[in-house]
């Protein structure tokens, strides 16, 4: 009986989160407010400082609450361990190299002076020097969800802000590793040991494991995937993820340190490869609900009762923290070559706290670094400071046009490097037809991205120093992995008649205003296209066709000026006829049923 009851409250637990996810925070997101805020504000009234309180009072309450956080510890830590991963994953050394002056020298800076200047603050206050330090390390990192959500959902991610604020989460995430080695570190040492040495002791493992991921990765992640790719099964792609996600983490515990760590390495290890874009797709569905119950129990840490009791002081510590992180950010931002308008709004992104400031709080906490009401009221102004964040993101765009009207025109003309190149174009297809159209692009310095479901042919692209992706073009996600909300045009090379519909329906619904050219079978698959929306159809009997006329001609002896215009004539009304026969079809979707014999039939025009 006892065993039951243990089942159902472990469910009704469970149920309490997925309704969050499925019911409230959508409701939040319609009031415009963010799903990790919502899953944080969730946490906080349905835990134990929340609604949970009155369950002796109201028992029926207890079916909509979680009552103690370790009911549902083990699922949070997993979102822990994805967190880590996905950051991992976006911490390639080629994208760390492209930003690699902002990264290691803005972010250092940031990190390292805020971290000093709160570490500073808490001696002040009374802290041990070794609290002082683990708090100032804490708070100085951001919230690298949150802010990269507003910069995501407002499609400013590749802009100077967008740009600049996601460099400095790139090291503060970096910084992350060795933050916890440090307090792991000094948590395990005697009250005579030095500080100083355990985060040498801390750097130096950080250093031996980023050699051990970049050992391991070349020698086995890419045979590993290809194998696993070549079975064409997302099944198996998504076991072979969780594979070496969740080994590595088990590998690294064995060795004394955190499975989340273990997730940061495996991240790396497969950011290298050039399955990354297919694994950010694969996981994407699941990740978010992972992080949604990781969030839902930092809400449940924050002590409302706490922070009721010292509304100002929690108040003037999230101002603190903001004001402290704000300023020594856009400074830095302005050293580093950074309009001021931008500056200032990259500061209060990045002023707030983050998430992982409950990990290392909660650990430091664990191993006596830090007491109990020091650990209450840094969760409640990193809390409060994050809730924040799209407040502090509409001050500093109504700053920064203030700034921009009235200022001189700034002489800085620094471009801070995009995260993954500047991708204009995204190629679906890298075999003869795909291999030629990268080719010209590559000759008129048109940065692009080629994608390709044949594990072969990416490994062989990738040989050839080509910018090859594996992945299923036909998959929104992965579109999106890839970048197309910024690209300009994608070039479907693909000659499976199926599969480029699939492709062009996917693009579509993503962005109906992009530059989509496909190829096509013959004139009656062009002309399906047409109706499913691409920009230009290229059909290949057609264009055969003119091939061969033009070189029947030259070869009789018409020069070639009149002879190319005339190709590029027909060419025009060929494309002209098949469009609009497309968009005068009575039912398109009856049309792609009937195939290409019930497509030949020309509609009237």
């Amino acid at each position: 009986m006892a065993g039951t009851t243990l089942d159902v409250a472990v469910m009704k637990d469970v149920l309490v989160v997925l309704g969050t996810a499925g019911v409230v925070v959508p409701l939040m997101h319609r009031w415009k407010v963010g799903s990790v805020l919502g899953f944080l504000l969730a946490g906080a009234v349905l835990g134990p400082f929340g609604l949970a309180r009155f369950t002796s009072e109201i028992p029926w309450i207890s079916w909509i609450t979680v009552e103690k956080r370790d009911e549902i510890a083990g699922i949070a830590d997993f979102g822990v361990v994805f967190l880590l991963f996905v950051i991992g994953l976006e911490l390639s050394l080629a994208r760390l190299s492209s930003l690699k002056r902002l990264v290691f020298g803005l972010g250092g800076f940031q990190v390292l002076l805020s971290g000093a200047l709160i570490g500073a603050f808490a001696l002040q206050f009374g802290q041990s020097p070794r609290a002082a330090l683990v708090l100032g390390a804490c708070l100085a990192l951001s919230s690298t969800a949150v802010v990269v959500e507003v910069l995501a959902e407002q499609k400013r991610l590749s802009t100077t802000t967008g740009r600049t604020a996601f460099a400095i989460l790139l090291f503060q995430d970096l910084a992350v590793v060795p933050i916890l080695f440090m307090v792991e570190t000094m948590g395990g040492a005697d009250d005579g040991g030095s500080i100083w040495l355990g985060i040498a002791l801390a750097l130096a493992q950080g250093v031996a494991v980023v050699a051990a991921i970049v050992v391991a990765g070349r020698l086995l992640l890419r045979p590993l995937f290809r194998t696993v790719a070549d079975t064409a099964s997302a099944e198996l792609f998504m076991a072979a993820i969780l594979f070496v996600a969740i080994a590595t983490g088990v590998a690294t515990a064995l060795a004394g340190l955190s499975m989340a760590l273990g997730a940061f390495v495996a991240g790396l290890l497969l950011a290298e490869t050039e399955y990354r874009r297919a694994i950010e797709a694969t996981i994407e569905p699941f990740k978010g609900l992972l992080l949604g119950v990781f969030f839902f129990s930092v809400g449940m840490s924050v002590d409302l009762d706490f922070v009721a009791a010292h509304p100002l002081s929690v108040v003037a510590g999230a101002l603190g923290l903001v004001g402290v992180k704000t300023a020594v950010t856009a400074l830095g931002a302005r050293a580093f070559g950074i309009p001021l308008s931008h500056s200032v709004k990259t500061g209060l992104l990045i002023g707030a706290g983050g998430e992982f400031a409950f990990i290392v709080v909660g650990l430091a906490g664990g191993l006596r670094l830090v007491d109990a009401a020091t650990s209450s009221y840094v969760l409640a102004v990193v809390s409060l400071s994050m809730a924040a964040i799209p407040a502090f993101d509409f001050l500093g765009k109504r700053l920064s046009r203030e700034i921009e009207r009235h200022a001189p025109a700034d002489p800085v003309t620094t471009i801070v490097p995009p995260v993954d190149g500047a991708v204009r174009a995204l190629v679906v297809g890298h075999g003869r037809v795909g291999t030629l159209v990268a080719d010209m692009l590559t000759e008129h310095r048109l940065p692009h991205l080629i994608i390709d479901r044949d594990a072969a042919v990416v490994a062989a692209g990738r040989r050839a120093g080509r910018p090859v992706y594996y992945g299923d073009a036909a998959n929104p996600l992965f579109l999106t992995s890839c970048g197309i909300a910024e690209a300009s045009a994608v070039v479907v090379t693909v000659d499976a008649t199926a599969a480029a519909d699939g492709i062009v329906d996917a693009v579509r619904k993503l962005r109906p205003d992009i530059v989509l050219i496909a190829r096509a079978r013959d004139a009656a698959h062009a002309r399906r296209l047409y109706r499913k929306g691409v920009t230009h159809a290229v059909p290949e009997t057609i264009e055969a066709s003119l091939q061969l006329s033009e070189a029947a001609l030259v070869g009789l002896g018409v020069a070639m000026g009149p002879v190319i215009a005339s190709i590029h004539e027909k060419r025009d009304v060929f494309r002209h006829e098949l469009s609009h026969a497309a968009e005068q079809s009575p039912n398109a979707s009856a049309d792609a049923r009937r195939g290409s014999l019930g497509a030949r039939r020309r509609p009237r025009s």
